[in-house]
């Protein structure tokens, strides 16, 4: 299930119970977010914890920068036996051009250029292995370019998630917004 983030954005004002939690890494969420999200990484979503204290009456809207990592929230809190959750079409760059509040904060490398960095300077540097070095050294570009692939059919990265545990994706301090939406 999903709602516009016009729709969402009207329903908690008019309903200040409900919840919005951003799903994206901290680094993003420091970047830019609706001011009045939550940030709770999906790499370590644990439904039971979001959902903990929540009426049952209330909904949980899930909010990422696009709606991909969204729907996977919903997925495994869905899974975990909530039902009242909702993606956010479109998911963050939705929300701002909708003209929402958003939060802005420093501005980062995102995860996706990095990966693209990282990715083509290794199929790079497999090729010039594999002609100056050993023609088995190809491989490297060959794994680089399989694992891209797979990433496209799966909509996982590994090279993505690895890398959004590296230092410098990591935010000191608290970056997470209270549950009435105050800066925190």
């Amino acid at each position: 299930m999903t709602a516009t983030p016009k729709t969402v954005y009207d329903h908690m004002q008019t309903s200040p119970g409900h919840r919005l939690i951003d799903v994206r890494t901290p680094v993003e969420f420091q970047e830019v977010h609706a001011v009045s999200a939550i940030n709770s990484p999906l790499d370590a979503l644990q439904p039971s914890t979001i959902m903990a204290n929540i009426p049952a009456s209330d909904t949980v809207y899930i909010i990422c920068r696009s709606g991909g990592r969204g729907q996977k929230a919903c997925e495994k809190i869905r899974a975990a036996g909530y039902t009242n959750v909702m993606n956010v079409e479109g998911g963050t760059l939705a929300w701002a051009d909708a003209g929402l509040p958003v939060k802005r904060g420093k501005k980062m490398m995102s995860l996706e250029r990095q990966v693209r960095i990282l990715a083509g300077s290794l199929v790079v540097v497999g090729v010039a292995l594999g002609l100056l070095v050993h023609p088995a050294l190809f491989g490297l570009s060959a794994f680089i370019g399989a694992g891209l692939v797979f990433a496209g059919v799966s909509d996982t990265c590994g090279m993505g998630m690895a890398l959004a545990r590296m230092p410098w994706n990591r935010v000191t301090g608290n970056v997470c917004e209270t549950p009435t939406g105050a800066a925190g």
